[in-house]
């Protein structure tokens, strides 16, 4: 659904790429491994926008990437990561983890808890390619982005607070109580991407429920109007 107004994009959940492995059900925004949308191949810079739920004491074995900047932001549970630099990290919910993966590092991400885990895992194509590999990972309590956008990782030096990424680019969060509102100004030639985690939202009045995908052009500010409480992802990129 598309909105020629306001210029923006509604993806529903329902129709997300879909594939359900048993220890993994995920659904995808983007095309992405056996699932292919010509139309949902990417938006700007951003690549990849899985909702994974991963089940307990399972998890990706080791597997190489390269020249991408990954962000996995928990929403419940943990993740634990393994990576061919020696790195070694557990991840909680609401927390960030990020990953340049320049010129190819192998990792591996486990769920090591008794419950689900679930995520959104965020692949951002980087400004420029190659580089060493790094990661890193950062505590963003919700109670600090209690009604208003906290930049969790950056390409901008300016955001000295998130974790650095290779692209030109913004992961933001947002906690909103029912009928608070935040707006966001989309700059001309930019894309923004935003999922409502959970609860239920309105973008300039268009209805969004919990984990469906909102595509926003460029060159608008929309407003966000929480229905329910809501907790919000977005990514604006080049």
């Amino acid at each position: 659904m598309i909105d020629t107004d306001t210029r923006i994009e509604r993806r529903p959940f329902a129709s997300l790429g879909h594939a359900d492995h048993g220890w993994l059900n995920a659904r995808h925004h983007f095309s992405f491994s056996d699932y292919y949308d010509p139309d949902r191949m990417s938006w700007g810079a951003i690549r990849v926008w899985n909702d994974d739920e991963i089940g307990p004491n399972s998890g990706f074995p080791p597997h190489p990437h390269r020249d991408m900047e990954i962000v996995t932001y928990v929403r419940s549970g943990a993740i634990t990561h393994q990576d061919s630099m020696g790195n070694v990290g557990r991840t909680e919910a609401g927390d960030v983890q990020v990953m340049s993966a320049g010129t190819g590092v192998r990792h591996a991400e486990y769920n090591l808890e008794p419950e689900k885990t679930t995520l959104f895992q965020i692949w951002i194509e980087p400004k420029r390619i190659g580089g060493s590999p790094s990661w890193g990972a950062k505590p963003f309590p919700k109670g600090d982005r209690s009604g208003q956008f906290v930049t969790l990782a950056s390409g901008f030096a300016e955001d000295t607070d998130a974790l650095p990424i290779r692209a030109e680019a913004r992961v933001m969060a947002a906690t909103v109580a029912a009928g608070e509102t935040l707006t966001h100004t989309v700059g001309d030639g930019r894309h923004a991407y935003l999922v409502a985690a959970t609860g239920a939202i309105e973008i300039d009045g268009v209805r969004f429920e919990a984990r469906d995908g909102a595509a926003l052009t460029g060159g608008q500010t929309v407003t966000i109007t929480a229905l329910e409480p809501s907790e919000i992802v977005l990514v604006d990129a080049e």
